[in-house]
Parts: C-alpha cells; structure tokens; sequence
C-alpha cells in the first residue's frame, strides 16, 4: 500500500504554468489646449486732448486750450488714438473761455480782478502769509497746546468753550530779523500792557487765565510777517475758555467804565512796587513807588469827583472818596520817610485804609464783579488790600 498523508494534512497542489507576459496599457493622450486669444491692444489716448480737457476745466490759458484742442482732433483722426471726447470737451469749454476774456477786456472787468488780485496779494504779504485773528475773536488750537509753532487756528464763537480769546494785535517794524529773544520780549512787554484796556475790570480775570500770544518765526518774518497777536488762554493743561473775558466800552455802561478807569489809575502804581521786597533794602525805591501811589490816590479821587453817579451808588462812592484822601495823606508821608521805620508806619495806615469794604459797596451798586480773583492786584496772593 502507499503511503497516506496525515490526517488532516493538505494534499499537494499540482503546478501551474504561468500567463504570457502582457504590457500595461498607456494612458490617454490629450493634445495641449491652446492659450486663449488676446484682445487688440487698444490705441493709445491722445496726450493733447487731455492737456486740452484740463486748460478748459481749469479756465486758464483758454486761446492754448483751444489750440491744443483742434490739435489734438487732427491727430486723433490721423492716428487713430483715443481721445476725442476730451479733445471735443476740451476745445468747448476753451472756446467758451476765450470769448468770456474778450468780453471781459471789453466790459473792464480783467480791471477789476487785477485790483481784487492785487489787494489779496497785498493782504496776504502784510500778513506774511499766516493765519491772522482780530480783536475779540476766539478760536480753537489745532495742537495740543498754546505753547510752540501754531500754522493755523480755527475760529469759533467765544460764547461757547475756546481755547483762546484775542485781546490785542500790533506789528513789529523793521527789515532784519531781530531774533527770537527780542521778539519775545516786545511781545511779553506790550501784551501785559494792553490786556488792561480788554479787561478793565480785573476782578473779572479768573485765576486760571494768562497772556499767551502769537509772534512771527524767522521764516514768517522774512515773507512779510510783523503780526503779534496777543490772547487770553487757559493755564490748567487741557483747560479751556468758556464766554468771553471782554469788560471794555463795548460791554460796560458809563458808570461803570467811569469807575474803572478811575480805580485802574491806582492798579498802575500799585503794579510798579519796587523788586526789593524789604523798605531796608532799597528804603529810596519804595519812597519813590509811595509817592507814584500818593499820586494815583489824587488822580482817582478826581475821576470819582467828576462823574455823576447815580443815585443808587451816590453814597457808597462819597464813602470810598473819604478812604481815599485819608490814604492819600498816608502815603505822601511815607513818600517823604527819613528811615525804614516811619516809611512802615504810613505805609501801614494808609494800606488799610484802602481795604475791600467800601470798593465792594461800590461795585454791587454798579453792577461789577464783588469777588476779587488771587491773581488780581489786591487779591489774596498779593500785600496790598487796594482797590484795582
């Protein structure tokens, strides 16, 4: 017998010859898509016609305009070029302008624009070509602060918040430059001085409000600039104006005005107190600065004298004349002191007699400010008690 597999075992698989060897199959071919076709390059546009367009837009020059007008329609047509419409636009509003400036030189209205010409350009070089603010205009900085190089400000009415308020202008002469310390130094000088004919009642100056103002800089000066510009601003950072600070002729009645200017007389001689602030140290200086202030007492008590009051502060002024000359005599003394000493009594004396009392029964009776600021002459940052 032969032999048996296992049981369980897997008879012998019998071999099998292998297929023919057959090749892959290529793939498709796909031909190349052509790119697409470009469109016909578009002519160029005409350069005449346009400079064409913008002559007659503009109005100036109208004869070339025109010229360069038909030019270009000629070219266009030769050429092919694009353009027309402005060629054809161009040459209507030019032919247009020349007819309107033959009309003009008939009728003398080129006179006229060439006046109207010659008086802005006249303007513009008085003002050295920069902004320019007139008196009792307000207006808003365009920088974050007063301080610096302004170019431009913009106005705005002084009822509502400004950032400054004009009180003066003037113009500085000369041909050279004079530097910027001595530009400063006019402007600081005269600004100081002609803030009081704004605000004649000091009183009325709030405590956060100084003198700034606007001065020419080498380069304004050297296209015509001489403007200063003097202005009230704030002194907080970021502090603003609000309502106007003019207490002059144009916002006053004549009582008003009266008592100022006659009060305003001993604001100026309190003002020019000597720098030493000891009598012992220049006892000669403050004699001198009694005698100016004995002489303003007489000025004022003269200006009241001389108006009539109305009845409703007839008592209060005769009341304040009384002080008046009482100080007066004081400060004559102190005028003709000897010694540190005697100069003290006087000055004493007759300071307190020019207290506040009898000056507020004036002004409530005239309708004034009655609270004195700290940076007003007599006001709590100051020795003096007077009147101002």
């Amino acid at each position: 017998m032969g032999a048996q597999p296992p049981a369980g075992a897997q008879p012998p698989l019998a071999a099998q010859p292998l297929p023919p060897y057959q090749p892959w199959p290529q793939p498709p071919y796909f031909a190349p898509v052509p790119p697409p076709a470009q469109p016909p390059a578009q002519p160029p546009v005409n350069g005449l016609a346009i400079a064409a367009l913008v002559l007659g837009i503009l109005c100036f020059l109208p004869a070339v305009g025109l010229v360069l007008g038909l030019v270009a329609l000629a070219q266009i047509k030769k050429r092919g070029e694009r353009g027309k419409g402005m060629a054809v636009a161009g040459t209507a509003m030019s032919g247009l302008g020349v007819v309107l400036l033959v009309l003009s030189l008939v009728t003398g209205a080129v006179s006229d624009f060439a006046d109207g010409f010659r008086d802005a350009a006249r303007e513009s070089s008085e003002n050295g070509g920069t902004f320019s603010l007139d008196k009792g205009r307000c207006f808003d900085s365009l920088g974050d602060s007063l301080e610096g190089t302004a170019y431009d400000v913009d106005e705005v009415p002084c009822s509502g918040g400004h950032d400054g308020e004009v009180f003066a202008t003037f113009r500085m002469t000369g041909g050279t430059y004079p530097g910027d310390s001595r530009i400063t130094e006019v402007a600081d000088e005269k600004c100081y001085a002609l803030q009081d004919s704004y605000v004649m009642d000091t009183w009325a100056m709030p405590d956060d409000v100084d003198v700034y103002y606007f001065t020419p800089t080498r380069e304004s000066w050297g296209i015509g600039d001489r403007e200063i510009t003097c202005f009230f601003g704030s002194t907080d950072e970021g502090g603003t104006l609000k309502g106007s600070l003019r207490r002059d002729e144009t916002t006053l009645d004549d009582d008003q005005i009266a008592y100022l200017q006659a009060a305003n007389v001993l604001n100026a001689a309190y003002a020019s107190a000597p720098e030493e602030e000891y009598v012992d140290d220049d006892l000669p200086g403050h004699k001198r600065w009694a005698g100016r202030v004995s002489s303003a007492l007489a000025d004022e008590a003269r200006g009241l004298r001389s108006h009539d009051w109305p009845a409703t502060a007839d008592n209060q002024v005769a009341a304040l004349l009384r002080d008046i000359e009482a100080a007066r005599k004081h400060w004559a003394l102190a005028a003709r002191a000897t010694d540190a000493d005697t100069f003290y009594v006087h000055y004493v004396a007759g300071d307190k007699l020019l207290g506040h009392e009898k000056a507020i029964a004036v002004r409530k009776a005239l309708g004034l400010e009655t609270t004195l600021s700290d940076e007003a002459p007599g006001g709590s940052g100051t020795e003096t008690g007077a009147e101002v």
